[in-house]
């Protein structure tokens, strides 16, 4: 299951994590979003203690959504060392995200 965090835990959960992190930037009124939680939700099983899966709510903390330059959503965001490597937009294929994350592994 991905973990929905706040702004105040997005150091901890994020920033500091010794693993790479997939951030999704979603509302609750997205149909798209609602669309990648199930994908998401499997990608965080399947990389439990490699990599880790977290969701934050663009609307309940738009100073991170604008820290990071969320403009549309969902809008993925990959972490590793506390950094953005990489990112991608919309919805897609789970296959599309994996992808990605096997690259920070």
């Amino acid at each position: 299951m991905s973990k929905i965090i706040n702004a105040s835990e997005f150091p901890t959960e994020v920033l500091n994590a010794s693993v790479p992190v997939l951030v999704d930037f979603y509302a609750d009124w997205c149909g798209p979003c609602k669309m990648m939680s199930p994908a998401l939700d499997k990608i965080s099983e399947e990389y439990a203690g490699k990599a880790k899966v977290v969701k934050i709510n663009v609307d309940e903390n738009p100073e991170v959504a604008q820290q990071y330059g969320v403009m549309s959503i969902p809008n993925f965001k990959f972490f590793k060392g506390g950094q953005v490597v990489d990112e991608a937009l919309g919805a897609m294929p789970a296959t599309a995200l994996t992808n990605k994350l096997d690259q920070l592994l």
